[in-house]
């Protein structure tokens, strides 16, 4: 199993590091376009093998696609962040132009790879990969839900003073602020809706909280959070390698499920070999289908700032 990872930023290390440390790979390639640096993070990440104990040959290569041939899996995070100044059409100018040009290169070498899309903003990031390479829908995955869905049962678990173990919940619509549908109404401690332990109001600050979990985290650091985001990749990623057939909410294209057409947005989907294996069904309340319908809006707002 051969993972190529694109982009050895913070998030993409990470990513690379998980993946390792889990050992299901038996090799992970780090690529970025900056002389020298996915070598050295690549060298890095391989001194720790003998100490974290796994066998996953990691290396490095500065832009050369050749040395990403025969990837089963590829993990897109190249892009830039909004700098001051900077407009939202820039943002996704610049950004729609890496990923495509990374996207291409990448099935250019590996023709039957599945995409798992990091890049912001990553719902219109995924969209945009389904646009340009022509590829089946379950081979694109935009990766969003499954970190909104881990910090959404963080702050459950710290509302209800219990163990993460205990709690279930999940996070579906856009990756943004105001795009995320944190599902309280299914959430769980043991099986046993959290609503019996807290009340309304407490629940309803929970969900605010993860919605800005990614900007909280932002105005803490300086800079956008990698733990969390690099786990949630490894996590879909290892569901693919192992055929493990999990759920989890990822951005996918679709086609009529959930009332919406041609866009790619949170839905809970089961994760195997072929990528996206079945979008799940779940029962939303009228006022999640609500929110659902208007982070669809928004995520179609943005998708029209592209040049497809």
């Amino acid at each position: 199993m051969k993972v190529t990872v694109v982009g050895a930023g913070a998030v993409g290390a990470s990513c690379a590091e998980y993946i390792a440390i889990k050992d299901f790979a038996s090799e992970v390639v780090i690529l970025d376009i900056k002389e020298g640096y996915a070598e050295g993070k690549a060298m890095d990440l391989m001194q720790t093998a003998s100490l974290n104990g796994f066998d996953t040959k990691i290396t490095g290569s500065t832009s050369d696609y050749a040395k990403t041939a025969g990837s089963d899996i590829a993990v897109i995070t190249s892009g830039i962040p909004r700098k001051p100044g900077m407009t939202r059409e820039e943002l996704i100018g610049i950004n729609a132009g890496i990923v495509k040009t990374v996207a291409m290169s990448l099935i250019e070498h590996s023709p039957n790879v599945i995409l798992i899309v990091v890049s912001n903003p990553m719902d219109t990031m995924t969209y945009l990969a389904h646009k340009v390479t022509g590829l089946p829908k379950n081979r694109i995955i935009g990766m969003g839900g499954a970190l909104d869905s881990a910090r959404f049962k963080y702050r459950l678990a710290e509302a209800l003073e219990a163990p993460i173990s205990d709690i279930d919940g999940m996070v579906i619509g856009g990756h943004s602020d105001t795009g995320m549908v944190p599902l309280a109404s299914h959430a769980t401690r043991n099986s046993i809706k959290v609503s019996e332990f807290i009340k309304e109001d407490r629940l309803q600050q929970v969900v605010e909280d993860t919605k800005v979990g990614g900007a909280t985290l932002t105005k803490l650091l300086g800079t956008s959070a990698w733990y969390a985001p690099g786990a949630a990749v490894s996590a879909l990623v290892q569901a693919i390698a192992c055929d493990q057939k999990k759920m989890f909410p990822c951005s996918t294209f679709l086609e009529g499920e959930y009332g919406l057409n041609d866009i790619c947005i949170g839905v809970p989907v089961i994760l195997g070999k072929n990528g996206i294996e079945k979008i799940v069904d779940i029962p939303l309340s009228d006022a999640e289908k609500a929110k659902m319908k208007e982070s669809a809006e928004g995520v179609s707002k943005t998708n029209g700032l592209l040049d497809v």
